[in-house]
């Protein structure tokens, strides 16, 4: 299934930094903006030229899900598991967050499959709340994580600051 420009701009992109957000924190990396950024610009960008291609639907999901284990294990110092595990609860907690913001959205505005897949703004618009969850969960369990830490007299990164 293709996507518009403007749905990779405004709703894809951000959905991948937010995905990457929530892997580095579950992964227990520190929050580096550029290289977030960065990992959520080419997992957009490389979902978008696989769903260009006639490949099945759900391919660019599987390779997103290779490319964003292959970047935690390599930030993570090669702790694969640990890498493999925050890529798939995030995604867990992206479809979740996705499946239940969509559908209630779309049933309180009483929108149709068709209207959703068809009109691009209100698939963008629609599609942002769980982006913004994401964002928000990322963050408080990442100040959760953090405040733990200090209370167990521990730091959960390498260079002992609390991110």
């Amino acid at each position: 299934m293709n996507i518009p420009i403007l749905a990779l701009l405004l709703q894809g992109i951000p959905e991948e930094i937010a995905l990457v957000t929530l892997s580095f924190v579950i992964a227990r990396i520190p929050l580096n903006w550029k290289i977030i950024v960065g990992f959520g610009l080419i997992l957009a960008f490389s979902a978008y030229l696989v769903r260009l291609t006639p490949l099945p639907f759900g391919l660019h999901t599987i390779l997103i899900l290779i490319l964003l284990s292959s970047m935690l294990f390599k930030i993570s110092n090669g702790n694969l598991s640990l890498s493999l595990i925050a890529c798939m609860v995030s995604f867990l907690i992206l479809c979740i967050f996705e499946l239940t913001s969509v559908t209630l959205l779309m049933h309180v505005f009483h929108l149709t499959t068709t209207e959703f897949y068809t009109n691009e703004w209100i698939r963008i618009l629609i599609s942002e709340p769980h982006v913004i969850l994401l964002f928000i969960f990322a963050f408080l369990l990442n100040r959760f994580l953090a405040e733990r830490g200090k209370n167990h007299g521990f730091s959960s990164n390498k260079s002992g600051n609390c991110r």
